[in-house]
């Protein structure tokens, strides 16, 4: 079975984003292994610099060596749902290296977490609220598997 890896910083605070995100991901599992770590985002200080840095440390070390980290920044490739779900095709069928996709905290992320990106992901041209980011990720990722799997979910 396919394996995804999902890398968060911070927790889901609104209700209503942790209900979306575990809707999706629940139905994502349908069709591929999907392990979400959530780091603790740093808020015990006000320096941005150091906050980036203690988060960044964080997912560095959450990546595994065979991890394909794959940031969401508003400055990566845009996709189109079935574009993305053809990368998202070929990433999976490389059996030694898992597709990670990281979502960094509120000032994005250190440049040495940058610097260990295999891709970088737009969802769009905007800066979107990290809930609302996470649950973008989840639908756009349970959409991919559809469509790689056939199934009607998108109609586009």
């Amino acid at each position: 079975m396919n394996r995804l890896r999902l890398v968060f910083v911070g927790e889901l605070k609104a209700p209503w984003a942790r209900e979306a995100c575990a809707h999706y991901l629940e139905a994502v599992k349908r069709y591929a292994r999907c392990d979400v770590s959530i780091l603790a985002d740093v808020k015990s200080t006000k320096d941005q610099a150091s906050r980036l840095r203690k988060e960044g440390q964080g997912i560095l070390a959450a990546l595994g060596p065979k991890d394909r980290a794959i940031g969401l920044d508003e400055r990566g490739r845009a996709y189109s749902s079935r574009a993305f779900a053809a990368q998202l095709g070929e990433w999976l069928d490389d059996p030694g290296r898992a597709p990670c996709f990281l979502i960094g905290g509120a000032y994005g992320y250190a440049p040495e977490v940058s610097a260990r990106f295999d891709a970088n992901v737009s969802l769009g041209p905007y800066t979107l609220p990290h809930e609302l980011a996470r649950v973008t990720l989840c639908e756009q990722l349970y959409r991919a598997m559809t469509i790689l799997a056939g199934h009607p979910y998108h109609h586009g």
